[in-house]
């Protein structure tokens, strides 16, 4: 009987050859032959198992360093990831299983009688085997399906890992802003209190008015208000870095320190591992595969399938005798099954299954597209902004000097105190848009990273981060 079930399933196996539905290639993309912020990039394949490392560190702060290490460890998100990864995993093997035949042990004792016939018992120890032949490639294209989704898993977990990281360097960023944006503030509350103080020496001395302390202690007090105010939007940003860190706000704190990071160094030519290893560009494709994978399984079932059956075992109504040779029985034999009208329920879903992979195949050339435009934001962020923050940087020298010169008339009687006020609020204003413009570029260059899938290398940053 084992020699006849090997036989027949290696007869199901010769014949079981065909594949429906098409087989997978990759949509094609048109797309641009260069970036317009930048010439040197070629056409992206998703690579997203590449090692991204650690690309924080270009930013040159070990506290951020030890922070980004931190939350892939312990971020929920990211773990919730995992675990739908993990799933995914176990739909493969589950699909898998479908590819061999399932075998089952029965045994049983049952007493039974009836009204005309005494009770009797029957004994029973029994093997069954049952395989459905995939003839059509229903089971592997079934496989094929969950093993794309499978990767698109991967894909997706690399990308929440990507999210949480850049979510952490970015909210990291804009604290340590804000902490260099309240020290200029309150070195500012620190030299308008002695223009203050000028003030009210002048006016005991009868060379000042009322007037001059009443616009100094304004000066003062706003600016006061003005430094007090971060920390609305600075205790906020720390309760998010806890929660990413998987910590309740009320468990965790950083410092107040100025912002001591560099803007990292930008390569004018951007290798294109760095596109091609996009995480949500590869789950995407990933899903498109997934689908057109689906098509094959919709369109097996207009064909029919054939199940081979055995079973062996003993059968006795005397347990001396259950045993014995004699009482054994068998049985084998195929079981074709063909559906012959199902009120066009197959048609509909192969027409469903052709819809979904058109429909993956438009999210995947928008995922490719708004990647495209990520990069060429940021990019031009980054190079338009560089030139504002030099300008910029040319209006706060100029305040100074401003602010110095007015002075001097002041101290000289040429000018009101009202003059000294407009241009040292000049200043300040014309600082604190230096330090808006510097978290700008930062915030920048860290949604750079995230456009284009993980870090760079630049020749000496990374030893110089180091250090």
């Amino acid at each position: 009987m084992v020699v006849a079930f090997a036989a027949a399933a290696t007869l199901a196996l010769m014949t079981s050859c065909s594949l429906m539905g098409p087989n997978y290639r990759r949509p094609q993309m048109v797309t641009p032959p260069q970036y317009k912020e930048s010439k040197d990039w070629k056409i992206a394949e998703p690579r997203d198992g590449v090692n991204r490392g650690a690309w924080w560190e270009i930013f040159g702060d070990t506290q951020l360093n030890a922070l980004a290490e931190k939350v892939g460890k312990s971020n929920q998100n990211l773990r919730g990831a995992e675990a739908q990864y993990r799933r995914a995993q176990a739909l493969v093997q589950s699909a898998r299983s479908g590819l061999f035949p399932t075998v089952s042990g029965d045994l049983s004792i049952t007493r039974s009688g009836s009204g005309t016939r005494a009770p009797a018992t029957e004994y029973d120890l029994s093997a069954r085997a049952s395989w459905d032949i995939d003839l059509w490639g229903r089971v592997r294209r079934e496989v094929e399906s969950s093993e794309a989704s499978a990767l698109a898993s991967a894909a997706d977990l690399e990308s929440v890992r990507l999210l949480v990281q850049s979510e952490l360097v970015l909210n990291y960023l804009q604290l340590r802003v804000l902490d260099t944006q309240k020290k200029l503030l309150d070195e500012s509350v620190a030299a308008f209190a002695k223009s203050l103080e000028m003030t009210q020496n002048r006016y005991k001395a009868g060379l000042a008015g009322r007037v001059d302390v009443a616009q100094a202690e304004a000066q003062v007090k706003s600016t006061q208000a003005q430094s007090i105010d971060t920390g609305v939007q600075r205790a906020q940003l720390e309760h998010a870095i806890a929660v990413l860190l998987g910590a309740a706000p009320s468990e965790f704190a950083l410092p107040v320190a100025p912002i001591k990071v560099a803007m990292p160094s930008i390569p004018t030519g951007l290798p294109s591992e760095l596109l091609e290893r996009r995480p949500d560009i590869a789950a995407a494709e990933r899903r498109v595969a997934a689908a057109n994978a689906q098509i094959g399984v919709a369109q097996a079932a207009f064909f029919p399938s054939l199940t081979l059956s055995a079973a062996v075992g003993f059968g006795s109504s005397s347990f001396a005798n259950w045993l014995n040779w004699p009482s054994r029985f068998w049985s084998l034999g195929p079981a074709l099954a063909q559906t012959i009208f199902d009120g066009g329920l197959r048609k509909s879903l192969s027409d469903q299954a052709i819809a979904s992979y058109d429909a993956t195949v438009a999210t995947y050339r928008q995922t490719v597209l708004t990647a495209f435009q990520d990069v060429e934001d940021n990019l031009a962020a980054l190079r338009i902004l560089e030139q504002e923050a030099k300008v910029q940087e040319e209006a706060v020298n100029a305040a100074r000097q401003s602010v110095e010169l007015t002075l001097n008339q002041y101290k000289a009687g040429i000018v009101s105190f009202l003059n000294v006020v407009t241009v040292q609020n000049t200043l300040l204003g014309n600082e604190r848009t230096a330090l808006s413009l510097l978290g700008r570029r930062l915030t920048a260059a860290a949604q750079l990273v995230r456009a284009l899938g993980g870090g760079w290398t630049v020749e000496g940053r990374t030893a110089e981060n180091k250090k």
